[in-house]
């Protein structure tokens, strides 16, 4: 009878002093030492290079599932476990071991680094995706699942061959990889990332899931979901993504009636309120209305490795009695955050100022 797996006494040396140092680099990467070198290297070759890949023991395949099935442990076992309905257990696995989800963790930890191929088009592919995270585009791959699939395939490769490792040890296997995996979304965060959420929530319920974005009018986007057909949410912005986003969003909310998922991301202003990640949008449309200049943004700082930056950005705005406000988002790890961050806080601050304005002008009134 043929083995599947090698043994650790049975092993092929690895074969290039350039692959030693990548099988070196992963091992500090996932804080573990493998006994079969060989099936990291393996783990980390794709198909097209030539020689045994992942897909011949099926790694990738094998490491999807034992995510899933880890988060959904992870989940399940915590002590208030009975507020998580079916569902919210589904959009909980889908939201952290989605493919955009491993593709991130591919890049922030720098696995995709170490990738063997031969597939000239996958550099290209993986520098636009990078260079869409760093730019805050969170939304990539949901219309046309522009995340290159490779790198959600290597990091669940390196995952099946630890579970291979650990005697298909589901706690153990949990127990090392979940550093990789944070921040784990929960339901509080979960509307935060509805784009990416929604497209794997209706792949693993075999729903058929369909965007469709109408003629824009007034440089105003507007977006449909259907799920199976039916019409499930619509948004409307000036960036199409944002018109995706909150079409998302109301889709989830209704697939998922009895997610009760508090909205954390929404300030209350003063006319409305608005969401914190379309804050950028918020505030132009808000200076537009009173014919003020656009706000200018400028980066303050950027700090951290370059596969895991941190943003500051500032905000100045004039108003309309030419006074200068300007305000520092906090540090994000996206531009795009960052800027976000910043209009937010731009925005309470004119609130503020309004209110001044309209307390002097009612005194003077008074007078």
């Amino acid at each position: 009878m043929t083995k599947v797996f090698t043994t650790p006494t049975s092993l092929d040396r690895v074969r290039s002093p350039e692959m030693k140092d990548s099988v070196t680099a992963v091992e500090k990467i996932v804080g573990y030492n493998f006994k079969n070198k060989k099936l990291l290297e393996e783990a980390l070759t794709h198909p097209s290079y030539g020689s045994a890949s992942y897909k011949r023991l099926g790694l990738a395949t094998l490491g999807d599932s034992a995510l899933g099935h880890a988060v959904t442990n992870h989940f399940f076992c915590m002590a208030d476990h009975p507020q998580f309905s079916e569902g919210q257990l589904t959009l909980l696995r889908s939201a952290n071991v989605s493919n955009h989800k491993l593709a991130c963790v591919a890049v922030r930890h720098g696995l995709y680094r170490y990738l063997r191929h031969y597939e000239p088009a996958f550099d290209d592919k993986i520098e636009e995706f990078i260079e869409a995270l760093i730019n805050g585009e969170e939304d990539v791959g949901f219309v046309e699942a522009d995340e290159p699939k490779v790198l959600a395939d290597i990091v669940e490769s390196v995952a099946a061959a630890i579970y291979i490792e650990l005697n298909f040890d589901l706690d153990k296997l949990w127990m090392k990889f979940k550093p990789l995996l944070e921040p784990i979304y929960t339901l509080e965060n979960l509307q935060g990332h509805p784009m990416t959420i929604l497209k794997e929530f209706c792949e693993k319920s075999r729903k058929r899931l369909e965007v469709r974005l109408r003629d824009e009018t007034g440089n105003i986007s507007i977006a449909d979901v259907y799920v199976d057909g039916l019409l499930k949410g619509s948004g409307s912005a000036k960036r199409k993504n944002t018109a995706q986003h909150i079409a998302a969003q109301q889709a989830i909310q209704k697939l998922s009636q009895s997610m009760g998922v508090n909205n954390k991301g929404t300030a209350a202003g003063n006319d409305n309120s608005f969401r914190i990640e379309e804050a950028m949008n918020e505030l132009h449309v808000r200076c537009e209305k009173k014919r003020l200049p656009k706000p200018d943004y400028r980066e303050e700082k950027k700090s951290g490795p370059p596969h895991s930056p941190k943003f500051v950005y500032s905000v100045k705005v004039v108003t309309l009695d030419g006074t200068v406000k300007s305000v520092k988002g906090d540090e994000k790890s996206r531009i795009q955050y960052a800027k976000n961050s910043a209009a937010h806080k731009m925005i309470l601050t004119l609130q503020e100022y309004d209110n001044v304005i309209k307390t002097k002008e009612s005194d003077c009134v008074m007078a």
